[in-house]
Parts: structure tokens; sequence; C-alpha cells
């Protein structure tokens, strides 16, 4: 109480826990913000959609409902091939019996993939002749020569971007609804320094446009997307590590391969199971060649900027470590630009030493050990890699700085639920994966807190309750140090504030 002054406010907490307010370190607002927009198509626990006739259920009684016309479009978010029963993707043709007079497309979990019906096939003017964009996959059956609907990486991109052209245009004082809708969900995940991890320049517009209009009330860093903004690094330099508002440039972001859980991630060996179309052996592809992922991480570095790289399986990991130690014997890459190999999934034990080494973070998503780690072990990698998804104490374990994300959309914006799969490697089916591989919840808390202001260049601001520091703080209704591990997940935020003003109360 000795820094008590006239106008400071005393809360009794009354045996609730008070901690820095929780940092993203990897997620995507504004991606999160148009999935509040599409139909809901998640699995279990965060939705109902277990199958491929549930599916088509929802679509179809969507269309119904809201007396949908003939030629509107139609997009859902979420489905999980993991987690339906069929353990595959729908095709163009059962998203046809939903309706073949509305253009339909649905987004994977993983955001790395969708789905389209024969109307938006036709409508893209995309046949079973269309060449594969560069990084992309064009679902095709070479047994039947017809288009399976599925698009992935690039061609997915591709699609979202033509699927958004045929959505209306938001009204203007309704411009800004789903970035603060989202803000919103971040502010009662506990959450005051936001990330928008691979940014389209619409994207960033939006944001910036929000700030100068005084809507937003959270930071915002933001990692403009490399292959979008290629020609724009100059201009990004000057937000670059500086807040312009709420708003600053946190460096960008490049991807260098899919999802594990998609099938879609870069493997060195093949996948247990091919995904649907592929032979056996199928390892997965990169996004860039080799020599094009070079020149992008070496046009970022002159620009003395930070990078984080999109990097799932073990080969896109080794990628990335080589390119960055490249750059840094070319002394274009210096440890106090902090870059960072985002997700860094399917690491290899022979991996991790190099990220200390070369002197980057790795940000580990354990989550997936808890949503898709019965899928790993029985589908995509097998026991052996699969108990090795985000190894978090072999880093902890080397000194190397790491932090833990959700992703979102890929999982809700909900950095405990990552905190509870940290310290548990529990799965869905109750199995342990990787026990070998826990942290502490104390360990844990300071991936989203201290470690994560570190990772933006702002531990001298945020990460810790001290003098001086910013006023960020979220009170938790039990204390994740204290609790039965297993109970970590049911833990509640109850109030968040964001420079000592209140955001959220539950």
């Amino acid at each position: 109480m000795a820094l008590k002054g006239n106008k400071t406010q005393v809360t009794d907490l009354a045996g609730r826990t008070l901690m820095p307010g929780f940092i993203d370190a990897h997620g995507h607002i504004s991606q999160y913000g148009f999935a509040l927009q599409m139909i809901d198509l998640q699995p279990e626990p965060y939705g109902k959609v277990m199958s491929i006739p549930q599916l088509q259920k929802v679509l179809k009684d969507y269309i119904a409902e809201n007396k949908i016309p003939a030629g509107t479009m139609i997009v859902g978010n979420g489905y999980d091939d993991a987690i339906m029963e069929e353990h595959r993707h729908p095709t163009a043709q059962e998203l046809d019996e939903v309706s073949s007079v509305n253009p339909i497309y649905i987004e994977h979990t993983s955001g790395h993939m969708g789905v389209a019906n024969s109307l938006l096939l036709k409508n893209m003017n995309i046949t079973y002749d269309t060449p594969n964009p560069v990084g992309g996959i064009i679902g095709k059956d070479p047994a039947t020569k017809q288009l399976t609907g599925k698009m992935q990486e690039n061609a997915n991109i591709n699609s979202l971007q033509y699927v958004i052209t045929q959505l209306p245009k938001p009204a203007e004082s309704d411009k800004y609804k789903s970035l603060l809708a989202a803000e919103k969900a971040w502010f009662a995940g506990g959450q005051t320094t936001i990330c928008e991890g691979r940014a389209a320049p619409d994207n960033i517009d939006n944001i910036m446009d929000a700030d100068k209009k005084g809507l937003l009330k959270g930071d915002y860093i933001i990692m403009p997307d490399y292959d979008l903004n290629a020609d724009k690094l100059t201009h990004w330099k000057q937000f670059y590590k500086k807040y312009n508002g709420h708003i600053k440039i946190g460096g960008i972001k490049m991807t260098f391969d899919g999802s594990p859980q998609g099938k879609s991630a870069w493997l060195t060996k093949p996948y247990l199971v091919p995904p649907e179309g592929e032979k056996q052996g199928f390892r997965g592809q990169p996004i860039y060649s080799t020599e094009a992922a070079y020149k992008g991480l070496k046009a970022i570095f002159q620009q003395g900027m930070q990078v984080h790289i999109h990097c799932n399986g073990d080969a896109a990991i080794d990628e990335g470590l080589n390119l960055l130690e490249r750059l840094k014997k070319e002394k274009l890459l210096t440890k106090d630009m902090r870059c960072v190999l985002i997700h860094s999934q399917v690491c290899r034990k022979d991996q991790v030493p190099r990220y200390k080494q070369i002197g980057i973070m790795p940000s580990w998503f354990p989550t997936h050990v808890y949503l898709w780690g019965d899928w790993h072990r029985s589908n995509v990698l097998g026991e052996e890699r699969a108990r090795r998804i985000s190894p978090l104490k072999e880093g902890l374990d080397q000194e190397i700085p790491f932090t833990i994300h959700h992703d979102s959309p890929v999982t809700p914006p909900d950095l405990i639920t990552a905190v509870y799969a940290a310290v548990n490697r529990k799965t869905r089916s109750g199995y342990i994966l990787g026990p070998e591989f826990r942290i502490s919840p104390y360990e844990a808390l300071k991936a989203i807190t201290i470690n994560a202001a570190w990772q933006w260049g702002e531990e001298k601001e945020k990460g810790t309750l001290e003098k001086d520091k910013r006023a960020d703080l979220v009170i938790l209704d039990k204390n994740p140090v204290k609790v039965d591990p297993f109970a970590i997940k049911d833990i509640r935020v109850m109030e968040t504030y964001k420079d000592g003003v209140q955001v959220y109360k539950k």
C-alpha cells in the first residue's frame, strides 16, 4: 500500500488471483472476427458438428431459417476432419447436396484449406485442367477426372479472397463490428496485447482506421504477410517496434508450410496415413522454393525487421533453421531481432539446440496435444513423432526462451487452455502424450506473460506486475499454480484491465 495515492482504487480480490495481462504471442484477430460472421461448423468441445451429415444439416438449416435467396454466398468455418466420424473432408458434391443454387465455401479449422461446391468452382473459373497456384493445391480426383472441391494453402487463400468479394460490404456503421467483437473475446480471455499474425493490407487498414476513430482499447501488434506486402516493407518499417496509438508493426510473417492436423505440414518422413488423393510416402510440401524463401527473408532483414516464420513440420523447421543460420553468417540476422519460428510442432530432438545456437526462439502450440493428439498418434504422425509435438520441457532444459499461443481462430482466443495443455499434455481421450515434455504451471504462465513480452520487445513495459510497468491486469477465479493441474482449463477470467481501465468483467 506504499504506492497508494488520493485517486487509488483499492479492490479486495476475495481469494481470486491477480496476474499481468496475458500477451498474445500468435493469433489472427481479423480472421477470428471474420469467422464470427460465418456459419459455425466446429466440432466438440467448441461446437456440435461431428459428422458430414451434421455439417450438411447445419448449412441447410441456416439457408432455410434465414430465407437465403439463390445466388447468395454461403460461408462456413471450423469443420474438422480429424474429429468428424468420417475422418475426411467433405466433397464438392456433398456441398452440392446442401445447395446447387448458392455458392458455398467452408474453411477447415486449421485455416490452411477449405472446400468449395460446384457452383463456386464454376464461378471462380476453376476446372479439372486449372493448374495449381504456386504454393497451393487444387483438389482433383484422377479416377473420375472431377474436382473434389478441396483447396489447400494458396489455393485456399485465393478462394477466400474471391469469397470476400462476393459478400455484401458492411455499412459504415458496421465496418468495425467484427473486429470489436473479436477484441472483446481477447479481453474475455485475459489478453491485453493482441496479435494480428498474418495480416493482409485490408486487415491492416481496418485496424488502423478503427484506432484512428478511437474504437480500440487493446494494444495491437501486426505482422504483415510477406507475400501480400513484399512491396511495402519500407512503408511498414516506419511503424516497426513503436506504437502509433494502439498499433505497432511487430515484424513480417512468412509461411513455410501448412498444418499437421490438416496433413499439409512439410515433413522429412511420410504421413502415417496420407491425405485423400495422395499416395503412400506423401510428406507435404513447402510453400516456397529455398531460394524464394531466402530472398524474402533477406529483404525483411535488410529492413532490420523481425520475422516470424510459420514452420509446423520438421522439414519446414529445417528450412527455417538453415536459412536463418545462413543469414546470420551473412550478418543480416542479429540476435536482437528476436526472430520466431511459429508453431515449431513436429520438432526433432536434434533441432532444439539450434534455436539457441542461431539466437532465435520457438512459439509453441501445445493445445494441439489436447485437441489433436489422438489424431496425430493414430493417423498423422504415429506415436514416436506425435509425442514430440511442442516439446516444451526440452526447450526449458536447454534455456531456450519460448512462448505459447492459441493461433485463434484455429482454437478460440484462450491461453488458459494452452497453459493446461502445456502442463498436462492430456489428449481428448485422456491419454498422456509425451509426459516427459510437460512443464510446470509457473513456466507455462511465464510463456504467456514474461516471455511473450520479451518476444515483442516489451519486457520493460509488460509481462510482470512491477512499479512503472503498464497496468495491464487479469483477475482469475482460481490460482493456476495451486489448483489441481487437470483443473487449470476450468479456470475463468473474471476481470481484465488495460492500462488500469476495466475492459472485461464476467
